[in-house]
Formats: C-alpha cells, sequence, structure tokens
C-alpha cells in the first residue's frame, strides 16, 4: 500500500487533527486517510455505472434491447492489422 509523507505542515494544523482524531476515535494518521479520501473519493460522485445505467433507462432501453443487439454483434475476431 502506498505510503504519504506530508512536509512542512504547521504546528497548528498538526494539533487540529490530533484534536479532530480524538474526537472521532481514532488515530492521525487514520484521520488524515479519512480526510483524503473524502476529498478525493466523495460520497456525492458520479459513478460510471450508475450513470450509463440511468442513461438506458431514460432512453427507455430494456434487457431485450441489450439482448438484441448481443445476437446481432459481430462475433469474428478482428484482423490485425498489417504493415504490408
Amino acid at each position: 500500500m502506498p505510503a504519504v509523507t506530508i512536509r512542512n505542515l504547521s504546528e497548528e494544523a498538526h494539533r487540529a487533527l490530533k484534536i479532530r482524531a480524538a474526537h472521532h476515535g481514532r488515530s492521525t494518521e487514520a484521520e488524515m486517510r479519512d480526510i483524503l479520501e473524502g476529498a478525493v473519493r466523495p460520497t456525492n460522485r458520479v459513478r460510471i455505472g450508475s450513470a450509463l445505467s440511468r442513461l438506458s433507462r431514460d432512453a427507455g432501453l430494456t434487457n431485450a434491447d441489450f439482448e438484441a443487439l448481443d445476437q446481432a454483434r459481430d462475433r469474428k475476431p478482428a484482423e490485425p492489422l498489417g504493415f504490408e
């Protein structure tokens, strides 16, 4: 698992992190992980699978539509590209 070192963190910020961690009943390191996870992976982010599913529903597509497309597709493997 990757490790991160944060340099030049002010004493005030470190103290605030320690207090916040104690308030949440976890270590300072666990608190920092939670803060970073929340910043880069917010709970309200758009997930590609959910977005595609909603788009399909809004367009009125059903499983039968996808089955028809799957049966109609060409299953022959693509020919490799040649440079002759």
